[in-house]
């Protein structure tokens, strides 16, 4: 009872430190760590303790494939030039060199002071510990500021690989007290458990895949998705293969991610998505918490350190400072001596202030306050050693987290453009749409009823057409015809609902129906109701997007980039014969003025069908694409 108890008031706590943190702004990790701190202090609190083992196994793997499911395979191999210079290289170097420089204070100046000095293995160890970021404050942090895309991507990369690089060398470093290993012993001791996780990892993945392509059921599909992690881990780790269980973890996940589509049916997605949602949001704030409750018992055990406070001190300073500026002297000079030797990656080259924000991004998190732990209790200092992984990620939680916004905003990176992300939707929709007609025209017969084929065109046309609608003016001018239907609709389901529940109350109707017709119509409520998942840090509602450099056909290039309209008051056919329009179309062969075809006369399409005049450009105010009929191209 005692520790439902405290299991409870955890979650119950995270949750409301999440939910505070959305309110007054400010991000989850960083509050949370906050909270944690003060809360261990609190006398009815009890000591908790981070077993490495429950972290490494219970929280790393599921956190790292639920990031992985998410990061796109295509984006990650693209980038993967930078992903291996941070997750490999810069961990390598930031573990020596912080390493270096611990061995230097804790050796030298305490061997002179006459205090026990620190060995050279303890120190390389203290330094793998800290240099890889973590993967949940990167993605957290970096997403609520609204970075670019590609800047998110590669840091999203690099914290899902460098954990494996930072253990391999706290394992050497730890192996090293019993003997002292050589260059090719740290060479093919890597390789190995690289090579073996990522096999492993493969392994698991293809016979993953084909179990649950088999599975139609939601909830077994989203049972073994749950299980994917620790299989992967467990795997690799094994004392016969011995490989890196973190790479396992993550090539499993962005190749079960990747292959979604095609394994898994719409309804196991839906429930892997919203299952997986749930569980890392407890997990990532979790770790935040106890993070922060880990503070009162680490500075208890320091005060029995025997070396004086001004060596600690200076150590744990001197240790954060190497910490953060370790990360530019690698990245800067790396990256542009890369595309000196190698050439330029395929995305091109990233700016100066991207990069900047590459070296700012450094959080530290539950990795490194874990992996300390797994030091062997005989190692000299190692309270002092635990003190300053602590140190070290509250400190860049709280300065490199709480500043990098104002940082972002300082450089004036561009984020994601809601405008062009909804532009390109509508392309794709439009594609896919044009797609399936295809197919229904291949696949129609006579005996096929008209009014169902009718239906059926409706139904995508409606779709596609809702995407482009969201490009027009924006949505306080006035409802789109999909907003019009949506929020009808939602009444008609709320009315739908309400006799359900009258039913259900008269006990009328077996409960087993009264579910299956609820959960039809909260499938269909799910699909209205559609919500945006990644939150840009306070974008504008209003999509309209700016102007474009796009070409994309000859037509696009050889046509004008505005015309005279005939008519600038509205559609000419509609104006003349009485009608009305959603959104306005512009011909730039003759400037003639016509309804899109979310509306119903659609008279745009219809002079193009009788004129063949290639492009028209959206006539709505502050509107700058254009379209190819032709080649049917968005420029």
């Amino acid at each position: 009872m005692h520790i439902a108890i405290e299991i409870v008031a955890l979650v119950a706590v995270v949750a409301g430190g999440a939910a505070l943190a959305r309110r007054i702004g400010l991000s989850a990790p960083l509050l949370l760590v906050v909270i944690g701190v003060a809360a261990s202090y609190l006398p009815f609190v009890p000591r908790v303790e981070l077993e490495p083992e429950v972290v490494l196994v219970g929280f790393l793997p599921p956190l790292l494939y639920s990031a992985a499911i998410k990061t796109s395979l295509v984006d990650f191999t693209k980038h993967r030039r930078s992903i291996g210079l941070l997750s490999v290289g810069l961990v390598a170097f930031t573990a020596v060199g912080v390493g270096l420089v611990t061995w230097w204070l804790l050796n030298l100046v305490a061997g002179s002071q006459g205090y026990e000095p620190l060995p050279l293995w303890a120190a390389f160890a203290i330094g793998a510990v800290i240099a890889p970021p973590d993967a949940v404050a990167a993605t957290a942090i970096a997403k609520k500021v609204g970075l670019p895309r590609r800047v998110v991507t590669i840091l999203e990369g690099e914290s899902l690989v460098n954990d494996a690089t930072a253990l391999v060398i706290l394992r050497t470093a730890i192996g090293a007290a019993l003997v002292v290993p050589t260059v090719l012993h740290v060479g093919l001791d890597f390789l190995r458990a690289a090579g073996g996780g990522i096999v492993v990892g493969l392994v698991v993945a293809i016979v993953l895949a084909k179990i649950r392509k088999r599975f139609t059921d939601p909830v077994l599909d989203t049972t073994l998705s749950l299980t994917a992690p620790f299989i992967a881990y467990v795997a690799a780790e094994n004392h016969t293969i011995h490989a890196s269980g973190v790479l396992a973890v993550v090539v499993c996940g962005l190749i079960l991610g990747h292959k979604a589509p095609i394994i898994q049916s719409a309804k196991s997605r839906i429930s892997e998505r919203t299952n997986w949602r749930t569980f890392q949001f407890l997990l990532e704030n979790t770790v935040f918490l106890l993070i922060g409750l880990q503070t009162r018992w680490i500075l208890d055990d320091l005060a029995e350190s025997p070396l004086p406070g001004w060596l600690i001190a200076l150590t744990t300073v001197a240790v954060f400072l190497a910490t953060i500026l370790l990360r530019p002297i690698w990245v800067i000079p790396t990256t542009y001596l890369s595309r000196r030797i190698l050439g330029r990656s395929r995305p091109g080259p990233v700016s100066f202030g991207a990069l900047v924000v590459v070296c700012w991004a450094g959080m530290r998190g539950v990795v490194t306050l874990a992996a300390v732990f797994t030091l062997p209790e005989d190692t000299p200092h190692r309270e002092v050693l635990v003190f300053i992984a602590l140190a070290v990620t509250g400190g860049t939680l709280l300065l490199n987290g709480s500043t990098l916004p104002w940082l972002v905003r300082r450089l004036q990176l561009p984020g994601p453009d809601p405008a062009e992300d909804a532009l390109q939707e509508a392309a794709v929709l439009q594609g896919a749409h044009r797609a399936a007609i295809e197919k229904l025209d291949e696949l129609a017969t006579p005996n096929d009823p008209e009014a169902v084929l009718a239906l059926l065109r409706q139904r995508g046309e409606s779709r596609a057409l809702a995407a482009w609608e969201r490009l027009g003016r924006p949505e306080s001018e006035y409802e789109t015809p999909s907003e019009a239907y949506r929020r009808l609709r939602m009444a008609m389901l709320n009315a739908e609902r309400s006799h359900i529940l009258k039913v259900r109350d008269a006990g009328l109707v077996a409960d087993e129906v009264l579910q299956r017709a609820q959960s039809v119509l909260d499938i269909e409520e799910s699909i209205l109701d559609r919500e945006d998942d990644d939150d840009v840090g306070g974008q504008s509602d209003d999509l309209r997007p700016p102007a474009s450099a796009g070409g994309g056909c000859d037509h696009l290039v050889q046509a004008p980039s505005v015309v005279a309209p005939n008519t600038p008051d509205g559609c000419e056919e509609c104006l003349a014969e009485g009608g009305s329009w959603v959104h306005l179309r512009l011909c730039l062969g003759c400037g003639h003025v016509g309804c899109c075809d979310s509306s119903e006369a659609k008279h745009a399409s219809k002079h193009y069908d009788e004129t063949k005049h290639p492009v028209m450009r959206s006539f709505e105010p502050g509107e700058n694409w254009r379209w190819c009929f032709q080649d049917e191209v968005l420029g």
